[in-house]
């Protein structure tokens, strides 16, 4: 077995063992729309991003933190060391399979744990950080 794939294995075992938060995902109005698990924001934000939703605003579940994310998924040819299941699913498309990317604007806090109690300014995006291509 190479360095990288017992690597890889370790990398899994870690990630298997960390504890598993809920995120609600929130839309601009202020009202949860569906929840997403994950060791980490970025995790859940990522499943968000794969299933289309581009302005991801995420509350921690169990404690008042808000976590911005603007998120694109794109087509992207599958890799050549993709299981089979996974490029079985590809042919439908061309050969190639939805990657997701996120990249985190923020953080806030709430006020209340009501969510609707809570100023509206709280569920926009802030501005992005890096300079659009």
């Amino acid at each position: 077995m190479s360095r990288f794939h017992t690597y890889a294995l370790e990398e899994a075992k870690i990630t298997a063992d960390r504890e598993k938060k809920n995120f609600g995902l929130i839309n601009e109005n202020g009202e949860e729309i569906g929840t997403y698990s994950g060791a980490q924001p970025r995790d859940a934000a990522l499943k968000a991003a794969n299933r289309g939703y581009t302005s991801i605003i995420l509350r921690e579940k169990g404690t008042k933190k808000l976590h911005y994310f603007l998120g694109k998924r794109e087509l992207v040819p599958v890799p050549k060391s993709a299981p089979a299941w996974i490029k079985e699913a590809a042919k439908a498309r061309g050969g190639k399979i939805y990657k997701a990317n996120v990249e985190k604007l923020g953080t806030a806090t709430l006020q209340y744990s009501e969510l609707d109690r809570n100023p509206k300014e709280l569920f926009k995006l802030p501005k992005s950080k890096s300079p659009k291509k």
